[in-house]
């Protein structure tokens, strides 16, 4: 995963330098501004994974499997972690996020409603698996 991170720090690297050509030959703010969020948010990935990759690491006791130049594909074998099957609350939590956009547009009633949809949904999604036939 390391190489993600540096990746992400290439693309930051690449963003400032067309942030500098931009901002010379446009004078335009707007642009300008955008990329320079994106040259933050490249960063902010890259020193995301970079820091768990450190963190996996001292846990592990050495590099990961990925980074590993002599590892072998089944050194990734194994459980990768717990992704839920079926979920219908991913839908009905978009559904309320859009609630809050149209509330935007149409009035601030609608906002209040879709931001409590949106709580509920989201406790929903957060404890699907504590209770009922899936709960672990």
């Amino acid at each position: 995963m390391r190489v993600q991170a540096f990746m992400f720090y290439g693309c930051a690297v690449f963003f400032l330098a067309s942030d500098i050509v931009y901002w010379l030959w446009s004078k335009d703010w707007t642009g300008t501004t955008a990329l320079a969020l994106a040259i933050g948010l490249a960063g902010l990935i890259g020193f995301y994974i970079h820091f768990t990759v450190r963190r996996l690491e001292k846990a592990n006791g050495g590099p990961l499997y990925e980074d590993d130049p002599d590892g072998e594909i089944a050194d990734a074998a194994g459980e990768l972690g717990f992704f839920s099957p079926h979920s219908w609350w991913p839908l009905f939590l978009a559904l309320s996020a859009a609630t809050v956009t149209l509330g935007m547009v149409f009035g601030w009633w609608l906002v209040i409603l879709g931001v409590a949809a949106t709580l509920l949904t989201s406790v929903g999604l957060v404890f699907e698996y504590y209770r009922g036939h899936f709960s672990h």
